[in-house]
């Protein structure tokens, strides 16, 4: 469903992204792990366009971004770590409006505030306008988003950055119901802990390339920590 292939990607004599490789299948949720400057929102732009890789490809269902712009974007969504709504609007204006524009299947205003509900909104704090959300809580309209639009794919950049533990764990849970229904998600992530905890499998990327790949359960959170820390230390 999210697929790398010798995916690379140069600027000018700096390698950013050096031959990536992996497959997600519905289900999945890879947590992309690494320092800053390793390659993962470079990654994560190539598989949404926004930058062309110089070799390899990104692709979402089968099709190559590249080559099939619009009809992989109608398949994925994307959170980024700090979500753009209108502020102006409430969540459930945003969600409308968000609906529409992807042309997603529900429309009606009880299917909107029930999905709202899914994620963790009553319908007061829906109908409240978006500049008084907390994070978590524009987290959960970029999640409610998702749904309507009966996205296959889902990409992540640093979701859970500043959320208190609580709102955390509540992202977590939604990931994980994500997951049930099918949707293949790439997460890009420096919470270790989040990554064991939401994650099927944990790939680590040092330099641009994607150095090793575990799956989470057959580890522990000190495991993947010590994993972690000796290829950062390499």
């Amino acid at each position: 469903m999210i697929d790398a292939v010798e995916l690379s990607k140069t600027f000018g004599a700096t390698v950013a992204v050096d031959r990536v490789s992996w497959s997600i299948q519905p289900g999945e949720v890879f947590c992309l792990l690494g320092a800053n400057g390793a390659g993962k929102t470079t990654t994560i732009n190539m598989f949404l366009n926004f930058t062309t890789p110089s070799s390899g490809e990104a692709r979402i269902a089968g099709l190559n971004v590249v080559d099939h712009p619009v009809e992989t974007k109608r398949k994925l969504s994307y959170i980024p770590e700090q979500v753009t709504l209108y502020r102006n609007l409430s969540g459930l204006e945003n969600l409308r409006f968000f609906s529409r524009l992807a042309q997603a299947p529900v429309d009606s205003d009880e299917e909107l505030l029930a999905i709202l509900q899914q994620v963790g909104l009553a319908a007061d704090q829906a109908r409240r306008r978006v500049g008084i959300y907390s994070k978590g809580m524009r987290q959960k309209v970029g999640i409610a988003i998702t749904i309507a639009k009966g996205a296959s794919a889902l990409l992540l950049d640093e979701p859970t950055s500043g959320l208190d533990p609580k709102a955390s764990n509540d992202f977590s849970a939604l990931l994980t119901a994500l997951s049930a229904r099918g949707v293949a998600i790439l997460m890009a992530t420096h919470d270790l802990f989040r990554a064991k905890e939401s994650g099927t499998r944990v790939g680590i990327m040092r330099h641009g390339r994607l150095v090793e790949t575990l799956d989470t359960k057959q580890l522990g959170h000190s495991d993947l920590e010590q994993i972690y820390l000796r290829h950062m230390h390499d």
